[in-house]
Parts: C-alpha cells; sequence; structure tokens
C-alpha cells in the first residue's frame, strides 16, 4: 500500500532575492509558489510520517504490554493451581500414611480381640469340662455310697 508519490522537482529552490529578479511575465511567482507548496507538503508529509512511525511504536509497546499483563494473569492462575495441587499430593501423603498407621492399630486390636475370644473360649471349655467332671464325681460318689449302704 505505497502511497503515490509526487515527481520530484528538478532543478533548484530559489531564493527570495531570485524569485524578485525573475522578469514579471516569466511565471517565475507561478513556479515558486508551486516549490513552496511542494516542500510545504513534504514538510508535513514528514511529519506526518514519523507521528505515524511513533503512534506504531507506542501501539506495539502498548500491546507488547498487555501481551505481558495477559500472560501474568494466566501464568498467576496455573501458579496457584500447581501450589494448590502441591499441597494436596502433600495432604494424601499425610492421609496415606495416617490409613497405615489405623490399619495396624486396627489389626492389633483385631489379633488381641481374637486372643480374648480364644481365651473365654478355653474358660468356657474349662468350665464345662468342670462340670462334666463334677458330675462324673458325684455319679461315681452316689454309686459308691449305693454299694456301701447295701
Amino acid at each position: 500500500m505505497n502511497s503515490p508519490q509526487l515527481p520530484q522537482m528538478r532543478g533548484r529552490v530559489l531564493s527570495s532575492s531570485e524569485i524578485n529578479k525573475s522578469p514579471a511575465g516569466s511565471g517565475g511567482d507561478l513556479e515558486s509558489s508551486l516549490i513552496q507548496i511542494y516542500h510545504h507538503h513534504h514538510h508535513n508529509s514528514l511529519k506526518l510520517r514519523d507521528q505515524a512511525e511513533k503512534a506504531k511504536k507506542d501501539a506495539i509497546k502498548k500491546a507488547g504490554r498487555v501481551s505481558d499483563l495477559l500472560v501474568e494473569a494466566v501464568n498467576g492462575g496455573v501458579q496457584e493451581s500447581f501450589i494448590n495441587e502441591k499441597r494436596i499430593e502433600a495432604e494424601i501423603r499425610a492421609l496415606a500414611s495416617t490409613i497405615a498407621r489405623f490399619m495396624k492399630q486396627t489389626d492389633q486390636w483385631l489379633a488381641a480381640s481374637h486372643a480374648n475370644n480364644t481365651s473365654v473360649k478355653e474358660i468356657g471349655d474349662f468350665e464345662n469340662w468342670m462340670k462334666s467332671m463334677d458330675f462324673d464325681c458325684k455319679s461315681i460318689n452316689a454309686a459308691i455310697r449305693n454299694i456301701y449302704q447295701q
């Protein structure tokens, strides 16, 4: 998108004294006016080009800053998620060790409970054996008395 450029004038720029010396009917005033218009236009286009370049550089800087801010905002969320993930993993490890400790304790309680149940069963078996022995002794004692009394 190149802007059309004006053809450059051939020749040199006349000073004001040279302009005044030119003959009146030769069109020197017209030529000097055109040269002045051309120089004025050229000066204004240079100013406009500089302003456009400054505006472009400023826009690029601001776009870069916006991009940096957006990246920081996204990275901040990612960083926070990463930190939360690490905290959750640490909590999972702590809970896993607590669960392992409780499992060991539960196994110990089950073993103790099983030992108690076994002991109670043995006591019950001993009591039944004692009752059986008592009955047998009473039966033998009754048989001996019957024999003695006869």
